[in-house]
């Protein structure tokens, strides 16, 4: 392939970079602290907000009686049959729910725990170390998570630096940061709400 004068150039400058080491010219200006200010709220408060923006569906519970009465609650008035569960902490959290933990194939919706909330963003942390595995919260139409209130944290960084003291060296080999119901606008522009996931998100979120 004959290369022209001007691409020999222009890969002549890209070598001799790659082959100079430049300093950084600002290397204190990264990781000291976040660009965005600290809350003012409660995390509670901030996750709700920003979780409610997103059309995720928010629901506090003061203590584990309450979300077994809401979770209970919505099972009925969405008359689902079947609600997928595999993670023993949460069977044995809510035994009074009829969980499946068979196959998810049919699920009306599936509920797992998480690894973290992120306040400022509305966003759920989850990994393939939980019991849950990769598919759970995405497979079936409706995810419910189920956190308590010591998993929020503020900010990506704060969630970042948790999952590193948490795992050390050994973090999962997936992290997921979900931010909302699935959602496209690929074709013409127009929102599509549940193309590559579930159509909608709850969030219950309980006292420790």
């Amino acid at each position: 392939m004959k290369i022209t004068p001007a691409k020999e150039n222009i890969l002549k400058k890209i070598r001799k970079a790659l082959s100079t080491s430049v300093p950084l010219p600002f290397p204190q200006s990264e990781g000291n602290q976040s660009v965005f200010l600290p809350p003012t709220d409660e995390l509670e408060v901030l996750f709700a907000e920003a979780f409610s923006t997103l059309q995720g569906r928010f629901v506090y519970c003061a203590g584990k009686e309450e979300l077994q009465q809401q979770l209970a609650l919505l099972i009925r008035q969405r008359n689902w049959t079947e609600v997928f569960c595999n993670e023993p902490m949460l069977q044995q959290t809510l035994p009074q729910i009829a969980f499946s933990s068979e196959s998810i194939h049919k699920a009306d919706a599936a509920v797992t725990g998480c690894e973290l909330l992120i306040a400022r963003t509305g966003s759920i942390v989850m990994s393939s170390a939980q019991p849950s595995g990769r598919t759970t919260s995405v497979y079936a139409p409706v995810h419910i998570c189920i956190a308590r209130v010591d998993q929020l944290v503020y900010d990506l960084r704060d969630g970042i630096q948790w999952l590193r003291t948490k795992y050390a060296t050994k973090l999962p080999s997936l992290i997921t940061w979900a931010t909302g119901p699935s959602r496209t606008a690929d074709i013409e522009k127009t929102l599509v709400v549940g193309v590559h996931g579930p159509r909608e998100v709850f969030v219950f979120l309980t006292e420790n």
